[in-house]
């Protein structure tokens, strides 16, 4: 916080000028949520005299319950899937990063006796560097291509 100061000096800014503007939008933000809180009560006591004077007031409470009921289950319920396609995607990303893992440290665990061999040494090193970059360079295109 210390260094802000010096480095806002030097941008040309001028702290209490930042200082006294973030002041005046946090209070604007504030009166600008105070009234639409108000707006919102007062659109809900509105409905629900013109619906108690349809239905009386018994029923058009009942009426309101069930509606903001029924607005809580929906959200939870979107809340629950939004989760749990979170902790898929999560699952997902960690099982490849294991799978991906067990794979390299197999095959550096196999380098050094298949090194040993002179086919596998003049042979299979150029054929998998060859793969290995086809799959990168194919992994490339498949990114771009999503965008």
């Amino acid at each position: 916080m210390h260094l802000l100061i010096p480095i806002a000096a030097l941008l040309g800014f001028e702290v209490e000028e930042i200082t006294d503007r973030l002041k005046a939008l946090a209070i604007a933000n504030a009166v600008i949520a105070l009234f639409g809180l108000l707006t919102l009560v007062f659109l809900l006591v509105a409905g629900f005299l013109a619906l108690a004077a349809q239905l009386g007031p018994i029923y058009a409470a009942l009426i309101f319950a069930g509606v903001f009921f029924v607005i809580t289950v929906g959200i939870v319920i979107g809340m629950q899937i939004s989760e749990n396609s979170r902790k898929r995607r999560l699952a997902e990303k960690r099982r490849s990063t294991d799978t991906s893992a067990f794979v390299t440290t197999a095959a550096l665990t196999a380098l050094p006796v298949l090194l040993k061999s002179p086919l596998i040494r003049n042979v299979g090193l150029p054929l998998a560097a060859v793969v290995a970059a086809a799959m990168f360079i194919g992994k490339s295109r498949d990114d771009k291509t999503d965008e």
